[in-house]
């Protein structure tokens, strides 16, 4: 389980095609120190298992169906990327609660900047956008993010100079792919609420 606070802007390094699967190189000195081989790390939201690590870098192996429901399949030899290990039980929980489990990808509409933010707009799947309210949690590329608008197909952030600065959404412009998240939580109540008062065996018609 992650919180989506990014702890290192790292850099992909070399991205080797397995046929079926990729295996990515990362730069990441802060998130290798104490690593272990079957540790996880969330690369731009996505939870992947480190394979071989030391002087500062991991390896990991991607497979296809990670490449083709997320957007690392579009990453390449310097492609910067969000990194983050998992929160250690009793740790804070400094953004909201992040699986690493991507549920899809949206694309960078529009940014607007202002004196000490910018506003960002993404594209929204029409199969997450019920999950999605103002106010509400978002991942984007493993942020934790406040949503701030919502539209029918769309939804807005704001970004503070730190998060511009420390993470690739300082550096993403319209038309670039995002990693989506969508609050797990949301995701359960709606599955209850959709079995409520159905008894075991109860047929209702």
């Amino acid at each position: 389980m992650f919180t989506g606070i990014v702890e290192e802007l790292g850099e992909i390094t070399a991205v080797e095609d397995l046929g079926d699967a990729s295996r990515f190189t990362v730069r990441g000195p802060v998130v290798t120190d104490g690593a272990k081989h079957g540790d996880s790390i969330a690369v731009n939201g996505v939870c992947l298992t480190v394979v071989e690590f030391g002087d500062g870098v991991f390896t990991a192996d991607v497979m296809a169906e990670t490449l083709k429901r997320s957007s690392l399949g579009a990453l390449a030899a310097g492609s910067r990327v969000n990194l983050e290990r998992p929160m250690a039980l009793g740790g804070r929980l400094g953004g909201h609660l992040v699986q690493g489990h991507v549920d899809g990808t949206g694309t960078v509409l529009e940014r607007t900047p202002a004196e000490h933010w910018e506003i960002v707009k993404v594209s929204l799947p029409a199969e997450l956008a019920r999950y999605v309210v103002e106010k509400g949690s978002v991942t984007v590329d493993g942020i934790s993010l406040t949503v701030v608008e919502v539209g029918d197909d769309w939804f807005t952030v704001s970004l503070i100079p730190t998060t511009l600065a420390l993470t690739t959404l300082g550096l993403k412009q319209p038309g670039d792919p995002v990693n989506l998240e969508v609050d797990v939580i949301a995701k359960y109540v709606e599955r209850m609420l959709g079995d409520r008062g159905t008894a075991p065996g109860e047929d209702i018609g």
